[in-house]
């Protein structure tokens, strides 16, 4: 018979146990939506601005990919569901309280225009593409004509999408580590950044490259901000923020965070990056897998860490 002697209320395994609800299918999804937010925002943005042609692959080539992003995305987060035949009540409910009613409306209509401008450009990427029907080609045609006017909406939501990743998880008060209203603009440069790493790796223009690397890496150094902002506020905050703050700086995620994220996500890829602008010879796919990798490892400590913190003393 094993007798263990409890001196303090805190920490008791089974009985004083930390939320444990969300498990690896959340980081996904919430990756996936920051990529998808990144690289719709870059094709709106460029469209506005008349640089379709300069920008090939961030406006055309990378979108492409959206729509299966998002719905891979929405599969995660239908697989973490407890009751999935009920999915349906986040569209019928209408709370304006809840980021997760405003996320799922914002899925709603992000899906459907990612769709419809990837479409867009389909015949003019694959040439043998045929449509069949007529009214397709009509629709396509009233597309092309107004890709301008959808591209604002497109970007406006892209930015929407890409904080509410942040705000998701920030709404849960309870959670130390969430609770900062820092987290909704984080993931968003963070999304961002992503996006830009994945049409640096899809572009085979040289120049379209470099003006991507120049924003992803303005964007890393602002993620490197927010980052240290985050951990600032909670080191001056109350006790809970602080040993919060501690899971990075000297606790469990230390390690993983500092390895994987700042250093091998951020700082490693902005340093390659800048490198290749200068004219050194750079497999241009090296920092933008790290940049990914750095995203989507950010993610994981995020929803695990955040889990563990609570307001309880």
């Amino acid at each position: 018979m094993k007798e263990e002697l409890f001196v303090s209320g805190r920490n008791i395994p089974n009985i004083d146990p930390y939320l444990n609800i969300w498990h690896w299918q959340i980081p996904i999804y919430l990756f996936l939506g920051g990529l998808a937010a990144g690289i719709l925002f870059f094709a709106g943005v460029f469209t506005i601005l008349g640089k379709e042609q300069k920008m090939s692959s961030t406006v055309k080539k990378a979108p492409m990919i959206v729509p299966f992003v998002l719905i891979f995305g929405l599969f995660m987060l239908f697989l973490d569901l407890k009751h999935k035949l009920y999915f349906w009540q986040l569209y019928t409910t209408i709370r304006l309280e809840s980021p997760m009613g405003w996320g799922a409306w914002v899925l709603m209509i992000m899906t459907p225009i990612s769709i419809i401008w990837a479409a867009s450009y389909v015949r003019e990427l694959f040439p043998k593409w045929d449509w069949k029907f007529k009214f397709l080609y009509t629709f396509e045609a009233w597309v092309i004509r107004n890709r301008k006017i959808i591209a604002w909406p497109m970007a406006i939501y892209a930015v929407i999408l890409g904080i509410y990743t942040g705000i998701l998880l920030s709404a849960f008060n309870a959670r130390p580590l969430w609770n900062t209203a820092i987290l909704g603009p984080l993931f968003l440069v963070s999304g961002m950044s992503t996006g830009a790493a994945t049409i640096i790796m899809m572009s085979k223009d040289h120049k379209e490259r470099k003006i991507m690397g120049r924003i992803d890496i303005l964007l890393i150094i602002i993620e490197l901000f927010f980052i240290i902002h985050l951990f600032m506020g909670f080191l001056a905050g109350p006790e809970v923020q602080i040993d919060a703050a501690n899971l990075f700086l000297g606790g469990k995620f230390t390690a993983p965070f500092f390895a994987f994220v700042v250093m091998l996500g951020l700082i490693f890829p902005a340093v390659l990056e800048i490198l290749e602008l200068n004219g050194f010879k750079v497999p241009i796919y090296i920092p933008a897998i790290l940049v990914l990798i750095g995203g989507l490892v950010f993610r994981f400590l995020m929803v695990e860490a955040g889990q563990i913190t609570r307001y309880l003393y």
